[in-house]
C-alpha cells in the first residue's frame, strides 16, 4: 500500500531567524574576528608607521600634531591606517561571504546559534551571492540601521541586504 506524503513548501516549513538571534550571532562573529584583526591591525600599524620614523617623532616632537598634514610621518601613519582598513575588509569578506557559501551555510556565531543562510528555495548560496549579501550588508545595512531593523517587518524576517540578496537566515 502506497502512502502519498504532501511534501509543505519551503517557506511553511521553516522557521526564520529573528533580530536577536541574528544580532547574537554577529556579535559572536565580532569577537571572534575582532580580537585578532586588532591586534593584526596594531601589527601592521607598528610595522608601516615605525619603519617611517613616525612613532619617534610622535614622542619626541612636542609640536608634532601642529606639523604640516602632508609630512612623511603623517602619510606614513595614513597609509598604515589605509592598510590596515583594507586587511580588515578582506579578512572580514572571506569570513562572512565564505562561510556563508560553505557546506555550513552559516558563520560561527550563526552556527552556534542554530542559523544558517539559505537562497528563497532553501538551496547553499553561492560564494557571489554571499559577497553580494555581505558588500550589501557592509554599505548598505549600516545606514542608521534601517537595513537590519527592517526584519521585524518583513514577513520572513529578512534584513535589507537578504532582501537584496534574495536570501533568508533560517533555523537549522
Amino acid at each position: 500500500m502506497d502512502t502519498i506524503v504532501e511534501q509543505q513548501p519551503y517557506e511553511e516549513k521553516n522557521e526564520y531567524g529573528g533580530f536577536w538571534v541574528r544580532f547574537a550571532a554577529y556579535l559572536i562573529d565580532s569577537i571572534i574576528l575582532g580580537i585578532p584583526l586588532t591586534i593584526l591591525s596594531f601589527i601592521i600599524t607598528v610595522v608601516f608607521f615605525g619603519a617611517s620614523g613616525g612613532f619617534d617623532a610622535a614622542l619626541t616632537d612636542p609640536n608634532y600634531l601642529e606639523q604640516d598634514p602632508a609630512d612623511a610621518g603623517a602619510v606614513a601613519f595614513a597609509g598604515a591606517y589605509l592598510v590596515s582598513l583594507l586587511f580588515n575588509f578582506i579578512v572580514s569578506f572571506l569570513y562572512f561571504a565564505g562561510l556563508h557559501a560553505s557546506k555550513w551555510q552559516a558563520t560561527i556565531g550563526k552556527n552556534l546559534l542554530g542559523l544558517k543562510v539559505t537562497d528563497m528555495d532553501g538551496n547553499r548560496i553561492s560564494f557571489g551571492r554571499a559577497l553580494g549579501r555581505y558588500l550589501a550588508m557592509t554599505f548598505l545595512s549600516s545606514i542608521f540601521l534601517i537595513g537590519y531593523i527592517i526584519t521585524a517587518f518583513t514577513e520572513k524576517k529578512q534584513a535589507l541586504h537578504d532582501l537584496i540578496a534574495r536570501t533568508v537566515v533560517v533555523k537549522k
